[in-house]
């Protein structure tokens, strides 16, 4: 076989891969092959990244039935937070490389929190990874440019990857970097440490062509639009906090040293092992290592005696969601939670989250339903009623107990930090974590207790509570447990013809 049929086969095999950046990775590299760097890695890439992978290849594919159909494609969008040592740069460089691969002409740039760690770090890890790559011969790597080595010079920046430090001065170096015949890539290496206006130069970038945006880093700073990916914005982007424990590739004993020397829940060990953020202050209401105790408890025995509870939180739109969770006694892990994305737009209004609300009740039979009547809340309370189904309304209206709180909801709140004291039980689930832990609270004048509004929360870029508010929702009254057939028979429903599908 000549080179040029070579070349021409292993162009035909690598285009196969233009959906499957794992596939690619594995066919490009030496995996396991004995006297390669490789050699002690048979099985390719760790997993957070293989996670990362196929997330994106399902997006990928996702985008070519949107072209099929004649639609725009959507942005690729990640943000992966970690501690130290867990193999972001190897992944950037193959992201560029699959990406140079699979898609002729693709203009992309990586940028970095110092120069340093660009030229010092990210950039030679491309050269490492181009020198073992199946198709090294197709490209050319320099100190700050990655390019198609068959085009002349005149032509080498329309099929280019570029390491370009960021500087708020020279910001504008990034908006003329659209390319609307084929893909544009930004790439940010610490990115928790790169200011909002160098991120909001590169959305400007991307609104035309097959968009991709990466962002990797230690979550170090608690502001910024980094730390909004995970929280405010997370709806929008693929997120996955990696702790350095779980990478096979780090040094085990140098990273358990620091947990002994610092404290699991320091905040040093947060963001350089845990790959979490660090805590939100003196003010938090409900700190972490609370909630971490509750992922972390063994299972509690089932209460017979306790009721069965259901918290319904109704989202608007725009990025929250519509959770709706049980809770029996110590034991709120047990029934995974629902979270339904609302989007008016794809018929996921009022109905839609009335319909699955129904279709829970009459699968667990809770013994009672909260369900967060303000707002968009009223309208799938009164459509459930019209369905036959009792709920019990909760509003943000006077507290219980009016000396000790200024409404309903830190009542709530503080009943279930409570709980969680006493050995309450969850399924570890990161938005959970960071709903719950995300809150504030304070005092009024009459030493009232009171948690920070949604409003106030979004002002500091967190997002809306929702899935902390189904919980809390579980302890807005004392139920008591009633006899089970007694209730199936009083919950039968007669006479009703109310059609869900009517009004859609």
């Amino acid at each position: 076989m000549t080179p040029l049929e070579f070349d021409r086969q292993l162009a035909q095999e690598i285009g196969g891969f233009y959906a499957d950046p794992l596939g690619f990775v594995m066919f490009a590299f030496p995996w396991g092959k004995k006297g390669t760097a490789l050699e002690n890695f048979p099985d390719g890439p760790d997993v957070w990244t293989r996670r990362m992978f196929q997330a994106l290849a399902d997006h990928i594919t996702k985008n070519l039935d949107l072209k099929d159909l004649g639609q725009e494609l959507e942005v690729w969008q990640s943000a992966i937070a970690s501690g130290h040592g867990i193999g972001k740069s190897a992944t950037v460089s193959w992201v560029i490389i699959w990406l140079m691969s699979t898609r002729v002409d693709c203009r992309g740039f990586v940028t970095a929190n110092t120069g340093d760690q660009l030229s010092g770090k990210t950039w030679p890890e491309l050269a490492k990874w181009h020198s073992m790559s199946i198709n090294k011969h197709w490209f050319t790597w320099t100190a700050t440019t990655f390019y198609y080595a068959k085009y002349p010079e005149d032509r080498r920046k329309n099929y280019m990857f570029e390491a370009v430090t960021w500087s708020t001065e020279r910001s504008e170096g990034f908006a003329g970097a659209h390319n609307a015949g084929s893909s544009i890539i930004m790439i940010e290496d610490e990115a928790s440490a790169i200011p909002d206006t160098i991120s909001e130069v590169i959305s400007g970038a991307l609104t035309d062509g097959e968009g991709f945006w990466f962002k990797f880093g230690n979550p170090t700073r608690n502001e910024g639009r980094f730390f909004r990916c995970f929280h405010q914005d997370r709806a929008l982007w693929y997120t996955a906090n990696v702790d350095s424990r779980s990478v096979r590739i780090t040094n085990k004993k140098y990273l358990d040293r620091m947990v002994s020397q610092y404290g699991e829940d320091s905040d040093y060990v947060r963001v350089r092992v845990r790959g979490m953020f660090p805590r939100s202050g003196a003010m938090q209401f409900i700190p972490e290592g609370l909630v971490d105790a509750s992922f972390a408890r063994p299972a509690v025995p089932k209460d017979e005696g306790a009721p069965l509870l259901m918290g319904i939180d109704v989202a608007v739109g725009g990025g929250d969601k519509c959770v709706m969770r049980f809770r029996q006694g110590m034991d709120g892990r047990s029934i995974p939670p629902i979270k339904l994305a609302v989007d008016r737009d794809r018929g996921q209004d009022s109905i839609t989250v009335a319909t699955k609300a129904a279709e829970l009740i009459d699968r667990f039979e809770p013994d009672a339903v909260f369900i967060d009547e303000i707002g968009v809340g009223f309208g799938v309370a009164d459509i459930m009623k019209g369905m036959g189904y009792k709920l019990i309304r909760v509003n943000s209206g006077p507290a219980d107990d009016p000396v000790r709180f200024r409404d309903k909801k830190a009542e709530m709140w503080a009943t279930m930090k409570t709980w969680l004291v006493e050995g309450g039980t969850l399924l570890e689930d990161l938005e959970l974590r960071q709903d719950l832990c995300g809150p504030m609270y304070d005092h009024t004048l009459k030493q009232q207790l009171f948690i920070e509004s949604k409003k106030d929360m979004k002002r500091r870029g967190l997002a809306s509570p929702d899935d902390a508010d189904a919980l809390a929702l579980t302890f807005a009254r004392k139920i008591s447990r009633r006899d089970r057939a007694r209730r199936r028979k009083s919950t039968v429903r007669t006479g009703f013809d109310y059609d869900v599908f009517s009004v859609i």
